[in-house]
């Protein structure tokens, strides 16, 4: 049986980039009975979600994420979304790429192909680091090649074709927190000591950085705040872009 719970789901981070996810799709009005198509699906953490639009299926590049996926039971192939994927011309009403394409240098070929694959009408949802001013041991941890200014992504997006629907800032509601955190952190040279599949052959993802439950509690409240937020406007700041747009 797939399943329907991860314990991703219950960190802040997972949670509230989670909820705008689904929040701003909602609001864009997808069909509950279409394809479905999550680029650089990892371990399936956002498979259990997807489903509510419909048949899900998963790609990603590295085979020990691609078989937790498939331990949990869902449908996830190997292969690299930079090259031509195992997957008919328009053939998704939703295709996402949720912190993928900051990963390659090909980012724009990953948007080619997902233009490819989609339907006529068919929606792109994208998550990606913000501004590379906040660059950090955590986006080598995470083996990222680059944080995007929302011009930046705009312009790759449209390049492949879309039409930019909602482009908005993730985490804004903890920026004043999180950003100076960051750059503070930097400064002083610390480095927390996750385990990340980009350095550990035994690891399949990396590691959320823990923690304490009440600290969470408070942060996964904060979260669904924002998500209500973001269901009705763009926000003007944050650590991350959320991007919904439409071939």
């Amino acid at each position: 049986m797939p399943k329907t719970e991860l314990p991703e789901d219950q960190h802040w981070w997972f949670a509230t980039r989670t909820w705008s996810i689904l929040n701003v799709l909602n609001a864009n009005g997808l069909r509950r009975d279409g394809h479905v198509l999550d680029i650089g699906c990892g371990a399936g953490n956002m498979i259990h979600h997807l489903r509510r639009y419909g048949n899900v299926q998963g790609i990603e590049v590295d085979a020990r994420p691609v078989a937790m996926a498939q331990q949990r039971g869902y449908d996830v192939r190997l292969g690299d979304a930079t090259q031509r994927i195992p997957f008919d011309d328009a053939r998704f009403d939703l295709v996402t790429a949720f912190d993928v394409i900051e990963h390659v240098d090909e980012d724009e070929a990953i948007l080619r192909e997902a233009y490819r694959v989609a339907r006529p009408g068919g929606i792109l949802a994208i998550t990606t680091p913000a501004f590379q001013r906040l660059w950090s041991y955590n986006d080598v941890l995470n083996g990222h090649k680059h944080r995007y200014t929302p011009q930046e992504l705009r312009e790759r997006v449209e390049r492949a074709g879309f039409r930019i629907r909602r482009l908005t800032f993730g985490f804004f509601l903890v920026f004043p927190m999180s950003a100076p955190l960051i750059l503070l952190r930097n400064q002083l040279g610390q480095k927390k000591q996750l385990s990340s599949h980009h350095f550990e052959e035994d690891a399949y993802q990396v590691e959320m950085e823990p923690v304490s439950p009440w600290l969470n509690i408070l942060l996964r409240g904060v979260g669904r705040v924002e998500a209500a937020m973001v269901a009705r406007v763009d926000l003007p700041i944050g650590t991350s872009l959320l991007c919904v747009a439409e071939k």
